[in-house]
């Protein structure tokens, strides 16, 4: 049996899901729990593309988004064993009133989780609550089930002190296409009509302490990724031959390995982030959890995913934030052949009410030659936020994408060819200068505190085919929903059409439409 069939026993995923379903029975509730035990360590949350769905908690004003604490801590020091500790963090006992009171008491009697800005403008259900672009001054309050049954384990007061936190998620996931071979250009879920695991993630971090103005402070985040989605992250020069060599359907990448430093006196905090991270544009993200639907854009899955280089994150007032950079071009490390050097210059705007945001620039600039079988992608961006009520919002963002010299489908994959993607080895050469523009909108509507609606229409126009292979517009229209089962339990299913005016794309190049219904099921530890 071969890895690139994937997951092959469907029951996999129905086991998973009846788990999801019958755990709020077991433990006597449907909703998170409202108290948070635990004080959490502190952290900024640098925009949609960095932060983790759910990581950011509100104001007491606006719904704790998942996942909370869970537990309380022992009273004395015995303290069960860890898998206990591990069980009772995804199954924990009912409360007493006596107890939600005395919780209620703990968490209000806590230091503020934001500096001097207005309520988060989203908040619980959604995945991310502040709006699109960089943050400084947010303290992270999640905790993971299996950071919680370490906070109530005997070396609580160091995991707290050094605020080292580790967690993740699994992904599995299904779809069914009216392709019969490759779902490509949609993404990430490239084999049709197959159960899946698009992305298993293990991150390891220290968070860094923006809230306070005291004192400098430093963090780290190293953040591992194994499944489907890797075809995606990989970045020339780290572990890349799994794809770019081997067309492998499955492949590990070390996505997000970054330091920060923070310092609280510039302006009103900067934070100096060295090493790879995720490029700070768009609504959509790359880990699950931080996403509105399952599936992408075929706007965002052509764009860059992550850079290596150093970046300065500047709050200069509660309005504006600003990111400077200097990387060594799109998905590439600095020390292949390939990597040039770029720029990176951004800025946010957030309106005095907290509805509004506008946050664009340029997300790489540089020569903007294709150099020894990899893209040097140069991009421009712009992304409005805005709040319409307290259950709705609307994101739109538009990027203009262009190169010289480029090759007809980009970066180069070699082979063998595999029917989930054929298009292996160079392209058609493009002289001059080819370009892309795409423009996205999300529209989200809070139907509970467990879940939303959401509706994507997105357009992407490539008339060389030096981004998706084929030459055309592209249009795609998805409809789905997230509901939160437990409060580390979430599922996606969704409904989409995707549909070319230029060449045929869909199904290795034989189809001009294509139907599609996916779901996935995201499994927090």
């Amino acid at each position: 049996m071969r890895v690139t069939h994937g997951i092959q026993d469907s029951s996999s995923i129905v086991i998973v899901g009846l788990l999801c379903l019958i755990a709020p029975a077991v433990h006597g509730q449907t909703t998170a729990p409202t108290r948070t035990q635990i004080p959490p360590p502190a952290s900024p949350i640098l925009g949609a593309s960095e932060s983790v769905g759910g990581s950011i908690e509100p104001s007491p004003a606006v719904p704790v988004a998942f996942p909370p604490a869970l537990t309380d801590p022992p009273a004395s020091s015995t303290y069960p064993g860890f898998l206990e500790r591990v069980a009772k963090s995804y199954f924990p006992d009912p409360k007493t009133s006596e107890q939600d009171a005395a919780d209620k008491a703990a968490a209000d009697a806590e230091p503020p989780s934001r500096r001097d800005m207005p309520d988060a403008p989203f908040g619980a259900p959604f995945p991310f609550t502040e709006h699109i672009g960089p943050i400084v001054g947010i303290r992270d309050t999640s905790v993971y089930p299996l950071m919680n049954a370490l906070y109530n384990g005997p070396n609580a007061d160091w995991w707290k002190a050094n605020r080292i936190k580790v967690y993740g998620w699994v992904d599995p996931s299904v779809n069914f296409s009216t392709s019969r071979n490759s779902n490509v250009p949609l993404a990430y879920n490239i084999v049709p009509n197959k159960i899946e695991l698009s992305q298993a993630i293990l991150i390891f971090e220290r968070v860094t302490d923006s809230v306070q103005t005291d004192h400098m402070d430093w963090g780290f985040k190293f953040t591992n990724l194994y499944g489907i989605d890797y075809r995606y992250t990989t970045a020339k020069g780290y572990f890349s031959d799994q794809l770019l060599k081997h067309n492998r359907l499955y492949g590990y990448d070390p996505l997000q390995m970054y330091v920060d430093l923070y310092f609280p006196k510039i302006r009103e905090g900067m934070i100096l982030r060295m090493g790879r991270y995720i490029s700070p544009i768009d609504i959509e993200a790359q880990l699950s959890p931080e996403n509105y639907l399952y599936t992408h854009s075929v706007m965002y899955t052509y764009d860059p995913y992550t850079f290596t280089g150093i970046q300065s994150i500047l709050r200069w007032n509660r309005q504006w934030t600003s990111i400077i950079g200097v990387q060594a071009g799109n998905d590439m490390a600095p020390w292949t052949t390939s990597s040039q050097p770029n720029g990176e210059f951004l800025l946010k705007w957030v309106s005095k009410s907290g509805y509004d945001s506008l946050f664009g620039g340029v997300d790489s600039v540089g020569r903007g030659y294709f150099k020894n079988g990899h893209d040097d992608l140069q991009v421009a961006s712009l992304a409005w936020s805005h709040k319409i009520n307290d259950k709705a919002h609307t994101l739109t963002e538009a990027y203009y994408i262009w190169e010289r010299s480029a090759l007809v489908g980009g970066s180069v994959t070699g082979g063998p060819a595999y029917p989930y993607f054929t298009g292996v080895g160079p392209g058609a050469f493009l002289p001059g200068l080819s370009d892309s523009f795409g423009i996205v909108n999300y529209t989200a509507y809070k139907t509970s505190e467990k879940s939303f609606f959401v509706a994507r229409s997105d357009i992407l126009d490539d008339p060389r085919g030096f981004r998706t292979g084929y030459a055309g517009a592209y249009f795609e229209h998805t409809l789905g929903m997230t509901f939160h089962l437990t409060p580390w339990c979430m599922t996606r299913p969704e409904i989409r059409f995707d549909y070319t005016s230029g060449q045929k794309a869909f199904d290795n190049g034989t189809r001009r439409e294509q139907f599609t219904f996916s779901w996935d099921i995201i499994i927090r530890f």
